[in-house]
């Protein structure tokens, strides 16, 4: 957050400066939430949290004002990304996102969703609070 501002008087809907991390599995839409969103005019960034040992990494490697949380199974992610990975490597991906999940503002399931509903979810989200 801009430390000059109070947070209380931030106009999020109109606020582009707001830089918004997003977080989740491979195949969950992180990249293409990420493009939306800057087409929407805001600064958004798909962080790789989980690749990273490091649990807090989504904040020391951006330190977003919202960060968004976007789930995908072992099965939709795989199928996305067109990979063939193990059960177990997609919950190893899940441990290292404990961290970023809970304390994240936005959590959002994309298995079900298309990519707009992701996006239309998340402006709703930002103008909304």
């Amino acid at each position: 957050m801009n430390p000059s501002v109070d947070p209380g008087e931030l106009d999020l809907q109109n606020d582009h400066s707001l830089l918004i991390g997003i977080v989740g599995p491979c195949g969950a839409g992180k990249t293409t939430l990420a493009e939306g969103l800057s087409r929407n005019g805001f600064r958004a960034r798909a962080i790789v949290q989980e690749h990273s040992y490091v649990k807090d990494m989504w904040k020391r490697f951006s330190n977003p004002d919202i960060l968004i949380f976007l789930q995908a199974s072992c099965s939709v992610g795989g199928r996305r990304r067109r990979m063939n990975w193990t059960e177990s490597e997609w919950e190893e991906q899940q441990r290292r996102l404990i961290h970023a999940r809970t304390h994240s503002d936005l959590f959002i399931d994309t298995d079900q969703l298309g990519i707009q509903d992701v996006l239309d979810s998340v402006l709703e989200f930002i103008r909304q609070r």
